[in-house]
């Protein structure tokens, strides 16, 4: 591959501002109740993250020389005007560099009209080449002098380049700043504003499965009859169980609408919210962390010390990893255990082939029993599995993935 002009493709200027204007859109978009509730340090972190640019550094001093070579080329005869192919002696020196690649093919404001040649790759690596016909001699110190040139001549549109991207990230933390400011003001007042109207606030068809409901559900735990789990233990009524999956698929489903906000959450961060979610739905009946059988499980809903839900948030990290948090989540459970979930935070990869190792990891686990639901839409996938302890207990299990990419 031959090397390319570089410093030529496109304005530096004009990618900065796009850039920066991207960072207040991505501010006006944010979920209203997410932005409210996050940190104003938390989102500058992450949009400064994200929309700061680094300049190249050139790292001269780690300059290597690929083995020698030769290439073909062809010319014109300088008097029959026929295709004559030439062997040139070829030789590419590497110079690794830290910062973003892009920079190299951007103009920045200040440029010359003789722009350098060299190659870029994603790996942090220029590539430059030198091609001389071996018969007109073979004058180290003068290919030294043309790898030496081009150099200086990349350096100094760096510095140019520096310069503007500096001025970039300067005024996006200004503008990071104004921006969240009036967006958090915007929104705290139009709050106030229907506070102060007095007029109850019409919800969404949906908005009960993620957000704040009106009226708080209390789990009320319901006596089991003749035939089912043991005398005087209570359980979790069906409806109440579909409410809390509902509750976490809501979630989900807003958590998904905001990549940008989940791109940097930790798995903890994010059970964390989904807590939120099912103490606003389950009158101080959630929490996280909470010992339970065998460890600590992830979510739990607990009424009159009898543990009726049962949550266990795991990132895909591969058939083994999830198999594991299957055995962990079971471990967790007592005999009495008999609703529970997986939720499955799908940070990279294809989401659908994903969800389909993940199915066949629970259909082939020791403990399963049967598949009760296919759900069509990702939305949920049920199955029975039994207690390592019982065989002839049942636990129902529901798979709930979250597609967390960063689109």
């Amino acid at each position: 591959m031959d090397d390319e002009l570089l410093f030529i493709s496109g304005s530096l200027t004009d990618a900065l501002q796009t850039r920066s204007a991207q960072a207040e859109h991505e501010i006006d978009n944010w979920a209203p109740e997410a932005l409210l509730n996050t940190p104003d340090s938390d989102v500058m972190d992450y949009l400064i993250g994200k929309y700061e640019v680094t300049c190249p550094v050139l790292h001269r001093d780690q300059l290597e020389q690929e083995p020698v070579s030769e290439e073909l080329r062809s010319a014109r005869g300088q008097f029959s005007g026929r295709p004559v192919e030439q062997r040139l002696t070829k030789i590419v020196v590497v110079v690794p560099f830290d910062g973003a690649p892009e920079v190299f093919r951007l103009q920045p404001s200040h440029f010359t009209l003789n722009p350098p040649r060299a190659q870029v790759n994603t790996e942090g690596e220029l590539r430059l080449t030198w091609l001389g016909d071996p018969a007109a001699g073979r004058n180290s110190a003068a290919i030294r002098q043309h790898f030496d040139g081009l150099l200086d001549s990349i350096e100094q549109y760096l510095r140019s380049a520096c310069a503007d991207i500096e001025g970039h990230n300067t005024r996006l933390r200004t503008q990071i700043s104004q921006r969240l400011a009036q967006r958090k003001y915007r929104l705290q007042a139009d709050r106030q504003l229907a506070a102060d109207l007095g007029i109850p606030v019409r919800r969404r068809p949906d908005a009960a499965n993620y957000a704040v409901p009106v009226r708080r559900t209390i789990v009320a735990p319901r006596r089991p009859t003749a035939g089912s789990a043991g005398p005087g233990e209570p359980f979790l009524a069906d409806s109440h169980y579909e409410e809390a999956l509902a509750v976490l698929r809501g979630a989900r489903n807003a958590l998904e609408r905001s990549p940008s906000l989940t791109a940097t959450m930790s798995e903890e961060t994010i059970r964390d919210l989904l807590l939120v979610f099912l103490n606003a739905h389950f009158e101080g009946a959630a929490s996280g962390e909470v010992f339970n059988a065998n460890g600590k499980t992830d979510i739990l809903i607990r009424v009159e010390d009898r543990n009726v839900f049962i949550a266990e948030c795991k990132i895909w990290g591969g058939p083994k990893k999830f198999s594991d948090a299957i055995d962990q989540l079971l471990g967790y459970l007592t005999w009495r255990d008999t609703k529970a979930a997986l939720i499955l935070f799908i940070r990279t990869g294809r989401p659908t082939e994903i969800i389909a190792k993940a199915i066949s990891e629970i259909e082939h686990h020791p403990n399963y029993e049967r598949t009760a639901l296919r759900g069509e839409d990702s939305e949920r996938y049920d199955f029975v599995l039994h207690p390592t302890s019982d065989p002839d207990q049942e636990i129902r299990l529901a798979l709930l993935p979250f597609a967390l990419q960063d689109n």
